[in-house]
């Protein structure tokens, strides 16, 4: 049987998850129906000119694609969360395919945050780590450039504060 004070030290361990903020589902949605659509016009009129009225329906199938992306894109943003730790950060992915990198403070080499112009227009940034060992680098896409840059100075500084200990 636990104690009181067993059962409390447990919740102080469990990381506290962040996930990814909305904007970045917003973009990665808009994009998927702005190239699908223009593939639907594009394949439309093409088949409409070479093949005829009739073919010109197969267009049709990017906007299933569509829907099924939209729902994909929707449960892969919920996958995305990181938690910050006392020694490190966890970061956790995927749906099918579940992956989670545990990036120790002292290893982090180089703390990045990169931001491309879909993402500046979106107002995204995303958050690179880089460790001595490739397979360990990570990322966190889509968010804000204030937290990505918390996010960055916060790691940064605890990864000084670790190394230096070595």
């Amino acid at each position: 049987m636990e104690t009181g004070t067993a059962a409390h030290d447990d919740a102080a361990r469990e990381p506290v998850w962040t996930g990814l903020p909305p904007g970045l589902l917003k973009m990665r949605r808009l994009l998927l129906v702005v190239w699908l659509g223009l593939l639907t016009v594009v394949l439309g009129a093409l088949l409409n000119l070479f093949a005829g009225p009739a073919w010109a329906a197969f267009a049709l199938l990017p906007l299933a694609l569509i829907v099924w992306g939209w729902v994909l894109l929707g449960r892969n943003w919920r996958s995305w969360r990181y938690a910050e730790r006392a020694d490190d950060l966890l970061i956790s992915r995927g749906v099918l395919w579940h992956h989670e990198t545990i990036v120790p403070y002292g290893r982090m080499q180089l703390v990045e945050v990169t931001s491309g112009p879909v993402e500046r227009h979106f107002g995204l940034a995303s958050v690179q780590l880089h460790t001595a060992a490739a397979a360990t680098d990570a990322t966190i896409p889509g968010l804000v450039p204030a937290e990505a840059e918390r996010l960055r100075d916060r790691l940064t500084e605890l990864g000084e504060a670790r190394s230096a200990g070595l």
